[in-house]
C-alpha cells in the first residue's frame, strides 16, 4: 500500500476510548473518521481539529464552548453531539455516524430533484434549524455538504455549532468557492452580525439547487458570486426548469430576499410557508421530472412519498488504512470440491467413462437448478414502503406475495401520523416469498403542552421544562414591574401552547422595575455613591484616574450613563477624575484674530475676544490671557484682548 495515502490517526485509540478505524473526509477544519466507543461499543463519527488549528487557544476554547452547547439541541433531525475531549495535539468531538450520503451526493448523482423529493429534504432541515434558532443559535453555514441523508431515508443537519468557530479563520478565496454560494448578503457586508435570517436564505439557495440543479449564482471567482449575492436577486426556479410550479417560485423568493426584513424571521416561519406550498401543489407537479435530472431510471410511482429515490450508487466511504478488501466475485460462490479419495485409491480405480459423462451432466443440471431456485421466484424484493400508510403497505405487501408481520408503533418527527418510517427487513432486501415484514408506524410527533412558568426562578423553570421533554432555550432579560427580579415573566411559545417533545422554549426573565440613572459626575465619590444606592444600586469605583474638566477626586465618568434605564440592584462603575489635562498655550500676540483663534482651538481652548471701545474695528492680537507659554487645563477658555 502506499504510504501517501496512510492516515497517522488510523488504528489509533484517541483518549483511551476511541478507536479510529477509517478516515471519511477531510475539510478546512478537521478531519471525520468513523470510529468505534470501545467503552459503550457503537460506531461513531469522529471529527478531529487540524492540529495547525488546535494550537490556537481561543478557538480551541470557542470550539468546545459551542461544541457543549449544541449537545443539549436534542432534535431527531440534528447530528448529535456525544463528547468532546483531547488527546495531546488531537482536538475531537464525537458524534453520531450517519450511515449514507449528502446532499452534495445526490445533487451529483440526480442533477435536479422533483419537487416533492426537495420538499421531504427541506422540511426536516428547517424543522432542525427552527428548533435551533428558537434555542438561541445560528448554523451560518447551511450547504449540500452539511445536510446528512441516512440508509433510511432520515434526513439530518451537520454541523450546528461549529461554524461561527470556523468564522474566525475562513476567507473567501479558493476552495471556500462552494461555501460563498450560500451566503446571505448580510453576511458579507456585516460579518458577525447575522441572525436566524442568513439560515433561511442559505435554504432558499439549497432548495433553488434541488429544483435546478445548479447555483443560482455562478463566476470565476469567490469575488464575482459574492457580488452576485449582493446586487442580483435569486432568480426564479421556473426560469431553468418550464413548468415549475409558481408557489415554489415564491417559496424561493420570499426566503431568498437580499433584504433581510422581508424574508420569514426564522426557518420556523419558513417551514410553515414550505408546508403551504406543498398543499397547494397537485399530484403530477410535486411527482414532474425536471429535465436536468441526470437519471430517468427511477420511478417514483410505487413509492411517492420517499424522501430520494433509492438506489442512488454514491460510493460509500472506506477505510484509508483499512484492511477490507473489496471482493469482485461472481452472484453464487461454490466452495472447491473436496478430495476425491488418497492418490492411491485412485491410482488403483478403472475408468469408466460413460458413468463419469452421466455424472457430469447430473452435477451440472443440479448446480443450475440450485441457481435457479436461489434466484428464481422463490426470492423476492422488500417493497418501498416508507411514508405509506399502514392499508396501503398491507395492499402492496400482499400484491407481492409477502404477509405482513408485527406492526409497532413510534413517535416521528419527520413522518406523518400513520404512515410506514421503517421496515424489518428494509426495503430492497431479498427475502422468500410468503415471509413476513414487520413495520413501525409512525404516530406523528410526540407533543406536549408548554407549562405555566410565570414566577418561577430560572433554575425552577428548566427543571419544570425538562420533566416534561422539552430543552430549556435561550434566556432574556427584560424590565417588568410586576414580576420580581430574577423571575420568569414569559415562555416562547406562550404557556399552554402545544409544541414537539425535546422543542426548545425560550425564557424572558424580569430585571425588575427600571430604575433611571441620576448623573453623578462632578459630585464627590461619597455624594454619588450615596444617591446611587438611594435609587437601589450598587456601586464600584473603578481603578485608575482620567483626565476630565471636573477637580482631581471628583466623578469624572459613570457607566451606564445618565438617562439610562438599569434593574434595582445593577452595579454602576464610577471613574474618578484626576483633574483636568494641563497644556501649554500658544503665544498668539501680534496674530491676526483668525490665526489667533485657529491656533488656539486647535490646542484645545475655547477663545473669547474682549474687543473694548478701541478694539471695535481692530484685527491684531495685543494681549492674551493666560499668557503664551503658560500652561492652562485643555478645554479652559484663553482671553484675547483686539486693537
Amino acid at each position: 500500500m502506499d504510504t501517501t495515502l496512510q492516515d497517522p490517526l488510523v488504528g489509533q485509540v484517541l483518549d483511551g476510548r476511541y478507536r479510529v478505524d477509517a478516515r471519511i473526509a477531510v475539510g478546512g477544519m478537521a478531519t471525520v473518521y468513523r470510529a468505534l466507543d470501545t467503552r459503550l461499543d457503537r460506531v461513531l463519527a469522529l471529527k478531529v481539529m487540524h492540529p495547525a488549528l488546535a494550537v490556537d487557544g481561543a478557538f480551541v476554547e470557542r470550539f468546545i464552548r459551542e461544541a457543549k452547547s449544541v449537545a443539549r439541541l436534542a432534535h431527531p433531525n440534528v447530528v448529535q453531539v456525544f463528547d468532546q475531549g483531547t488527546d495531546g495535539s488531537y482536538v475531537y468531538l464525537a458524534m453520531e455516524y450517519i450511515a449514507g450520503c449528502t446532499l452534495r451526493d445526490v445533487l451529483r448523482e440526480r442533477g435536479a430533484l422533483q419537487p416533492r423529493a426537495a420538499l421531504d429534504i427541506l422540511e426536516p432541515v428547517l424543522a432542525a434549524l427552527g428548533a435551533a434558532h428558537r434555542a438561541g443559535f445560528v448554523h451560518r453555514d447551511m450547504k449540500p455538504e452539511n445536510v446528512l441523508i441516512g440508509d433510511d431515508g432520515r434526513v439530518k443537519v451537520a454541523d450546528f455549532g461549529l461554524v461561527r468557530s470556523v468564522d474566525t479563520v475562513t476567507s473567501t478565496t479558493g476552495a471556500v468557492l462552494g461555501t460563498v454560494s450560500y451566503l446571505a448578503p448580510e453576511q458579507i457586508e456585516q460579518p458577525g452580525a447575522a441572525d436566524a435570517r442568513v439560515d433561511v436564505y442559505a435554504c432558499g439557495v439549497v432548495l433553488y439547487e434541488m429544483l435546478t440543479g445548479e447555483k443560482p449564482h455562478d463566476g470565476d471567482s469567490p469575488a464575482v458570486v459574492l457580488y452576485k449575492h449582493l446586487h442580483e436577486d435569486v432568480p426564479p426556479p421556473s426560469a431553468v426548469v418550464p413548468g415549475l410550479a409558481y408557489e415554489l417560485d415564491e417559496l424561493v423568493a420570499s426566503a431568498t430576499a437580499r433584504t433581510p426584513g422581508v424574508r420569514p424571521y426564522d426557518a420556523v416561519a419558513l417551514l410553515a410557508q414550505a408546508r403551504v406550498a406543498r398543499q397547494a401543489l397537485t399530484d403530477e407537479q410535486l411527482d414532474a421530472m425536471p429535465p436536468q435530472a441526470l437519471s430517468d431510471g427511477h420511478d417514483n410511482a410505487d413509492d411517492r412519498t420517499s424522501v430520494i429515490p433509492r438506489g442512488l450508487t454514491v460510493p460509500r466511504p472506506l477505510p484509508v488504512d483499512g484492511d477490507e478488501p473489496v471482493h469482485r466475485t461472481s452472484r453464487l460462490e461454490m466452495p472447491p470440491a473436496p478430495p476425491a479419495g488418497p492418490p492411491r485409491a485412485r491410482a488403483s480405480r478403472r475408468p469408466r467413462g460413460p458413468m463419469v459423462v452421466v455424472a457430469a451432466v447430473l452435477l451440472a443440471l443440479g448446480l443450475g437448478a440450485g441457481i435457479w431456485y436461489i434466484n428464481s421466484g422463490q426470492f423476492t424484493e422488500v417493497p418501498p414502503l416508507l411514508s405509506k400508510s399502514e392499508a396501503q403497505a398491507r395492499d402492496r405487501l400482499e400484491q407481492d406475495g409477502l404477509d405482513l408481520g408485527k406492526v409497532r408503533r413510534a413517535y416521528s418527527d419527520t413522518f406523518d401520523r400513520g404512515t410506514v418510517m421503517s421496515t424489518d427487513p428494509k426495503p430492497g432486501a431479498r427475502i422468500r416469498q410468503n415471509d413476513s415484514v414487520d413495520l413501525v408506524v409512525s404516530l406523528g410527533p410526540k407533543t406536549v403542552k408548554v407549562p405555566d412558568l410565570r414566577d418561577r426562578t430560572p433554575a425552577q423553570a428548566r427543571a419544570a421544562l425538562k420533566e416534561r421533554g422539552l430543552e430549556p432555550g435561550m434566556v432574556t432579560r427584560e424590565f417588568d414591574d410586576e414580576i420580581a427580579r430574577g423571575s420568569v415573566i414569559s415562555t416562547s411559545p406562550g404557556e399552554g401552547a402545544t409544541v414537539r417533545s425535546g422543542s426548545a422554549v425560550a425564557l424572558t426573565v424580569s430585571k425588575g422595575s427600571p430604575v433611571d440613572l441620576p448623573d453623578v459626575t462632578g459630585e464627590s465619590p461619597e455624594d454619588a455613591r450615596a444617591e446611587l444606592e438611594e435609587a437601589g444600586l450598587k456601586v464600584r469605583i473603578a481603578p485608575g484616574r482620567v483626565n476630565s474638566e471636573f477637580d482631581a477626586g471628583l466623578v469624572a465618568r459613570q457607566s451606564p450613563g445618565e438617562g439610562t434605564q438599569a434593574a434595582e440592584g445593577d452595579t454602576v462603575t464610577l471613574t474618578l477624575s484626576k483633574g483636568p489635562e494641563m497644556i501649554e498655550v500658544p503665544d498668539v500676540v501680534g496674530d491676526s484674530v483668525d490665526d489667533a483663534k485657529a491656533q488656539l482651538e486647535a490646542a484645545g481652548f475655547e477663545v473669547d475676544e474682549d474687543r473694548g471701545l478701541l478694539g471695535l474695528f481692530g484685527d491684531t492680537v495685543k494681549k492674551q490671557s493666560p499668557k503664551g507659554g503658560d500652561k492652562a487645563p485643555k478645554g479652559s477658555t484663553v482671553t484675547i484682548t483686539i486693537r
